[in-house]
């Protein structure tokens, strides 16, 4: 039997810990996975890693030196970062300071949890270097590749998958269920308390005017968590300020999306993510317009899909449903099949393989198979060539040392002296408090975004 593939997945957030897993699932179906979690703001709790629903064989919280480290030690075959890009980049050129000639090394991959409608450029160059550098849709990889062609960078990093978590049962409509209307928010979309509250209102006011609906609003944290964005106003605390109350058909849930999705009739939201879940299950979807198509709320993305609409619509009736052009250019297929690395017997696979249009209709195309192929020659090389991302200190000499300072890393990429504590001598006593008191600072940090901040920016607009 042959040996099952080592894969490390360092994450910063909950839901990159979530695409990172199940990218690594997709990419090496047989692995052995060990998960890291990159200290900082968003680090997940354990109800978050739990919601989430992916585990891994080992998980451990770490610094970037410390995970640089790791990797040089443990001998992985594959590393996939699923991080911000500053995070990436550093990654990337400390293991070019590992690994700087030709030689057996892991392969990296990395690449974006969602939808990509802010900071294209920047975020694509600081991903640059990474072995693999995932889309996922064809619309994603012509954006990907026409952005490093345009600097003169190698695009051959680019490839084409799928979100990792489309799957799910297809829709079925409700019968004699209660139709179920979900509200998925966004931590930072809108960003104003007074979007927010509008936006909360007219769910509730939905719920009322459709007593036999029950109106979910679907939350991604419980105050004092940070997910992938800020948040600094929480739905929870603005649904305690709804004139008149939530009505008894309309209440706050937590959970893992999919499930959520098991029972859901129609999805509502801004620009979340979870649209394109819930259009891969056939689920009417709508994108709010109630506060403009604008580039900020990253609803723009959804232009042409068929699933643009306002409370008002809704409230009538509308139940959108996606463009079908559309929807196949985002790599959001209904109707797909299971493919390899599915998350459990029966489940249908979140890369969601599909037939193809045209004369091959009819034979299965799977969505990671063209990864999947070059992760396998690239783990079986017996050397591979030194990372080279594009920015350098040539490239950006201004720019690229500070991102590496952040995550304290010299400009070569080599860890700045004290980076990386040694385990060796410390007692579980000292281990423990500092993590006391680091998740101290850290809660320290979300009191201050959710309760200071927004005080402060009210008192500096009288």
């Amino acid at each position: 039997m042959p040996e099952r593939k080592r894969v490390a997945v360092l994450a910063d957030s909950d839901t990159r810990w979530k695409w990172g897993a199940l990218t690594a699932r997709r990419l090496v179906p047989d692995h052995q996975l060990t998960g890291y979690l990159l200290r900082g703001r968003a680090t997940p709790t354990a109800r978050q890693l739990g919601e989430v629903g992916v585990r891994a064989d080992r998980l451990s919280e770490v610094t970037c030196a410390e995970f640089l480290a790791e990797i040089e030690r443990e001998h992985y075959d594959v590393v996939v970062l699923a991080l911000v890009g500053g995070a990436v980049q550093a990654v990337l050129h400390g293991a070019r300071a590992l690994w700087p000639k030709p030689e057996k090394r892991p392969v990296f991959v990395t690449g974006y949890v969602g939808v990509v409608y802010e900071k294209l450029a920047d975020g694509l160059l600081l991903r640059h270097g990474a072995d693999l550098v995932l889309a996922n849709s064809r619309h994603d990889a012509e954006r990907f590749r026409a952005v490093y062609e345009g600097v003169g960078a190698d695009a051959g990093a680019v490839t084409e998958t799928a979100l990792p978590f489309l799957g799910g049962a297809p829709y079925e409509p409700a019968g004699s269920r209660a139709h179920t209307v979900v509200f998925a928010v966004q931590p930072s979309v809108p960003d104003s308390r007074a979007d927010r509250a509008y936006l909360l209102e007219r769910a509730a006011a939905h719920a009322r005017l459709h007593p036999d609906r029950e109106v979910l609003i679907k939350l991604r944290s419980k105050p004092g968590e940070h997910t992938t964005h800020l948040e600094e106003q929480p739905y929870q605390r603005l649904a305690e300020k709804v004139p008149g109350g939530l009505p008894a058909n309309c209440r706050l849930v937590y959970g893992n999306m999919g499930e959520v999705l098991d029972g859901t009739d129609l999805l509502v939201t801004v620009s979340s993510t979870a649209a394109l879940e819930s259009l891969h299950r056939s689920i009417p979807t709508a994108i709010l317009t109630d506060l403009g198509i604008r580039e900020a709320l990253g609803n723009h993305h959804f232009l042409g899909s068929g699933c643009l609409a306002s409370w008002d619509q809704l409230d009538s009736g509308l139940l959108p449903e996606g463009d079908p052009v559309w929807l196949a250019a985002q790599g959001v297929l209904p109707g797909a099949a299971p493919g390899p690395g599915a998350l459990a017997p029966g489940m249908p696979d979140p890369a969601a393989p599909r037939p193809p249009a045209g004369p091959a209709a009819g034979v299965a195309h799977d969505a990671y198979a063209v990864a999947r192929a070059k992760v396998a020659g690239l783990v079986a090389a017996t050397r591979l060539p030194a990372l080279a991302p594009y920015y350098t200190l040539t490239t950006a000499p201004r720019y690229l040392p500070g991102i590496l300072a952040r995550h304290h890393l010299a400009p070569d990429g080599t860890p700045l002296p004290g980076a990386v504590r040694p385990a060796a001598g410390e007692s579980r006593l000292r281990r423990r408090l500092r993590a006391h008191l680091r998740e101290a600072a850290r809660g320290a940090y979300r009191h201050g975004v959710q309760r200071v901040a927004p005080v402060i920016r009210r008192l500096g607009e009288l």
